[in-house]
């Protein structure tokens, strides 16, 4: 780890829910309902990991739960590319993770399963579930989707399914570039995985649109399902389901307007903490052959968003990461007030020393949002406060590779996340009321 980096962040207002030691999560929430925040000592500084694969604060500590290329439960290999990924509440305290693999016709192995269970014969890509028990040891690993590309991120709905979202827009023609491609089928759409411990046939979400998808959150009271798009020039979505609870009945797509702001880019000198009225515009070509749903989108006065990415919700809103907005090109993080039908550019990096690339993105019990970073260079955990205030939770000493697919267990004492490359889901537990 550099010495130069970073070393002038403030960490303090720590605020996650893994390994909380003596304090029951009843008496925290207590605590900080009357704004006091026990675990807001300060993490101090990272401590090396002597096995060289993640530094955590003193008194954290992590297991390594699945590993790519290890045998799993159904007899196929852990694929590589770890991605999006989510928790679910499983039996006897257990919790059931369900994980994306980003992976494209082109790589040499993917997500193994027979034909008849893939969307796409030719594709890689998919899940796999990995059902792991309360002390945090491996229970089962299966293939739960095949036959899909480049399954980026995703979200959970509040039936208890994962979305698992494409990022990509191939067809049997052409690819992204137009070139041909080793694809038997038009991708680009979203694939629902119930959490249920067997292999679904998969089935393309078409009314969702078809764009280069990156994640989704669901408005537990309205039920509908906002969307990302990874494109430099990307637009925001609002899926309005005609049945909620049933993706698969279809609905309407929309996309959002800043009112007063039509077409507005917002990763150029976007007024920070000033909530913006907006509107939604209904779209009509959802299933177009090319990927040019964005481009209807904008010519009905939707706003650009610089690369959208991780999306989660949180106290009612929604809070979205644009990869590369802003001034300094590394990061933006957006918040979505659903009831007051509002917009705000939460916080936006300066630089890579503060927040570099930022990803994946949960936001915890205690109201701080856990960022991924996928910057070209070192990679770390970032946590930031409801105040804005950054800081260091976690350090890749593995490697370069992204951290992906934070979440937390249901029971709140376990935090897991991914490294990309070549692919490892750890748990991060600990006593937290002694950093």
């Amino acid at each position: 780890m550099s010495l130069s980096r970073r070393n002038f962040l403030t960490l303090a207002g720590l605020s996650m829910t893994t390994g909380m030691g003596s304090i029951s999560l009843n008496n925290l929430y207590t605590r900080l309902a009357k704004g006091q925040n026990p675990l807001s000592k300060g993490l101090g500084k990272l401590v090396r990991d002597p096995n060289g694969i993640l530094d955590l604060p003193q008194g954290l500590r992590y297991g390594i739960i699945s590993q790519v290329g290890k045998p799993m439960s159904d007899g196929t290999p852990v694929p590589t590319s770890f991605d999006g990924m989510a928790s679910f509440r499983g039996k006897n305290g257990q919790t059931i993770l369900v994980r994306n693999h980003e992976l494209s016709p082109v790589q040499s192995s993917g997500v193994i399963t027979k034909n008849e269970f893939k969307y796409d014969k030719l594709s890689q890509g998919g899940t796999t579930t990995v059902i792991v028990n309360r002390d945090r040891t491996l229970n089962q690993e299966f293939v739960s989707l095949a036959g899909t590309n480049r399954n980026c991120s995703g979200g959970t709905t509040p039936w208890g399914s994962w979305i698992s979202c494409e990022e990509e827009t191939s067809t049997p023609q052409t690819n992204e570039t137009g070139n041909p491609n080793n694809v038997s089928v038009k991708h680009g759409y979203n694939f629902e995985v119930p959490t249920i411990r067997k292999l679904v046939k998969p089935v393309p979400l078409i009314a969702m649109g078809r764009f280069r998808h990156e994640a989704i959150a669901v408005d537990l009271k309205t039920g509908y399902v906002y969307q990302t798009e990874d494109q430099n020039d990307s637009c925001f979505y609002r899926f309005r389901p005609n049945k909620p609870g049933n993706l698969k009945a279809g609905g309407i797509l929309e996309a959002l307007v800043i009112e007063g702001m039509p077409r507005v880019d917002t990763s150029i000198n976007y007024p920070l903490n000033q909530p913006k009225s907006v509107k939604w515009v209904q779209l009509e070509e959802v299933d177009p052959e090319q990927d040019t749903l964005r481009y209807e989108a904008q010519s009905k006065g939707a706003a650009i968003f610089k690369r959208g990415e991780g999306i989660c919700i949180g106290n009612g809103e929604f809070y979205f990461t644009c990869t590369s907005g802003g001034k300094a090109e590394k990061g933006q993080i957006f918040r979505y007030n659903p009831v007051a039908e509002k917009i705000s550019l939460f916080v936006e990096s300066p630089g890579e020393g503060v927040l570099d690339y930022p990803d994946n993105l949960i936001l915890s019990p205690f109201g701080d949002l856990i960022v991924c970073e996928d910057g070209a260079g070192e990679q770390f955990l970032i946590g930031i406060t409801p105040a804005g205030k950054y800081y260091r939770l976690a350090y890749n000493r593995l490697n370069n590779s992204e951290f992906a697919g934070v979440c937390f267990s249901p029971d709140g004492q376990t935090m897991f996340v991914n490294i990309y490359s070549p692919g490892l889901t750890l748990a991060i537990w600990g006593n937290w009321t002694k950093v």
